[in-house]
């Protein structure tokens, strides 16, 4: 008879999980909560936003119901793959029951050796020991992690702290404290749902400021990861790394110590294609669309791509080969207030001078309100980062990971320049171009620039060369 109402009672409740919204992603944070707890779900109804290391992304829920639980808060990092909601999908069927795996709502007695049933495997790096059989604490608010309870107990002190089970930490941070000579053992988790953090283990290698434990006694139960409050008279400030920015320290250390780098530079007199943005703002075939410098700059490139296709390459370490690409996604990287991206328009080759104004102008737009898909962000092979924008005059740019070339372009402003025998002021910018030097000789790579440089101070070349 159990039997029956266990089974009865797992398929009555459904469990969404945290998906790959990325390409390979581990873990995502929830930025927001739509529905709650009593609320009504339908199939494709979007429930959640969470934010990858990618970009925010609204995830729907696969099926219909009435919301039963949120096993996270807002704010809450959740790896790939664990229940995020439980959705009760037959209800007034019979009295409320838990859903498959639920939290305990109160702090479990010590000597509780029951583990709940249908639990998921736990992931790489958080595992607890194989006899334990301790549920794991949950991150939410609503629950009251174990861990918490060892913090209250250590507040005076680093005493030795008695694990339930193996300490929760992720790889990175097990790396460090194994560096540091730190049993993880010893360390006061402040993370939510009693994860250690790189802060905690630093902490355990240094003297325990007086005002910390007073903060964990006024507020035991773990928020969700935030920056942390700026103390009057503090000299420093800490601040959470995730997110995008995450990924992109990740992105650019890999870049730039994978990848041997290689920048060239050209100052060019632009003042005819300043004149072509001018007379293309009146044209009738670019009506609704926004003409910019940027437009004309990103179809010199594609033409200039067109001309050395052997730019437009990756390379292949596993294999030992370069691939060359035979299609252009081009990468223009845009700042957020989340933080830098790289969207790509997909075959912007094939575009025309009005379908690539288009697609730009939808580009920037979506990436400024945050609505950059994950999609957007993969497959590029060459990108733009117009630097010019802040005022600045050039730079050396990074190659975004997977990719041959970035274009560095600067900010375009009058200069005295000769112009037919003559000093005369003239509009001038100095473009930057960076390539991988595996796949991108110094031949190869000056004649892509000196094309760009030709086209943008010829622009009647877009015409010849196209």
């Amino acid at each position: 008879m159990t039997t029956m109402t266990d089974t009865s009672n797992a398929a009555r409740f459904r469990e969404f999980k945290m998906p790959d919204v990325g390409e390979g992603l581990t873990e995502a944070e929830i930025l927001k909560w739509y529905v709650q707890p009593g609320d009504t779900v339908t199939d494709g109804q979007v429930v959640c936003e969470v934010e990858t290391a990618k970009a925010a992304v609204e995830l729907p829920i696969p099926f219909d119901g009435v919301v039963h639980e949120l096993r996270f808060p807002e704010g809450t990092t959740v790896d790939v793959g664990q229940v995020i909601i439980a959705v009760d999908v037959a209800p007034g069927s019979g009295d409320a029951a838990p859903a498959p795996a639920p939290e305990p709502v109160a702090e479990p007695e010590p000597s509780e050796p029951e583990a709940p049933k249908g639990r998921q495997p736990v992931l790489v790096g958080y595992g607890v020991a194989e006899t334990s059989t301790k549920r794991r604490a949950r991150k939410g608010a609503a629950a009251v992690p174990a861990a918490a309870a060892a913090i209250q107990g250590e507040m005076n002190g680093r005493g030795a702290v008695v694990p339930e089970s193996r300490p929760l930490a992720k790889p990175p941070v097990r790396k460090l404290a194994k560096d540091l000579g730190i049993d993880l053992a010893t360390v006061v988790p402040t993370g939510e749902g009693g994860i250690i953090t790189r802060e905690d283990v630093h902490a355990a290698a240094t003297p325990v400021p007086a005002q910390a434990p007073i903060a964990v006694e006024a507020e035991p139960v773990p928020a969700p990861e935030a920056p942390a409050a700026v103390v009057a008279g503090a000299r420093e400030t800490r601040i959470p790394v995730k997110g995008v920015r995450k990924a992109i320290a990740q992105a650019m250390v890999g870049s730039a110590f994978t990848a041997p780098h290689v920048t060239e530079f050209v100052t060019v007199d632009v003042t005819r294609t300043m004149k072509l943005v001018a007379e293309l703002k009146e044209d009738k075939d670019m009506a609704g669309v926004r003409v910019n410098p940027l437009l004309i700059i990103a179809k010199a490139l594609l033409v200039a791509i067109k001309r050395n296709p052997e730019v437009n390459a990756a390379w292949d370490e596993a294999n030992q080969e370069i691939v060359q690409k035979h299609y252009v996604n081009l990468g223009i990287a845009a700042a957020t207030p989340r933080g830098l991206i790289v969207p790509n328009i997909k075959d912007a080759h094939d575009k025309t001078l009005p379908e690539l104004a288009e697609a730009l102008g939808e580009l920037v737009s979506t990436a400024r309100d945050g609505k950059t898909s994950p999609a957007a962000m993969a497959g590029g092979t060459v990108t733009i980062t117009n630097v010019g924008v802040f005022g600045v005059d050039t730079g050396t740019p990074i190659l975004n990971p997977g990719e041959s070339a970035i274009l560095a372009v600067g900010a375009i402003k009058p200069q005295p320049w000769v112009h037919k025998g003559k000093v005369k002021p003239r509009q001038v910018t100095t473009l930057a171009l960076s390539f991988d030097h595996r796949l991108v000789d110094g031949e190869l790579g000056s004649k892509v620039l000196a094309d760009v440089a030709a086209i943008l101070e010829q622009p009647k070349r877009l015409i010849t060369w196209a």
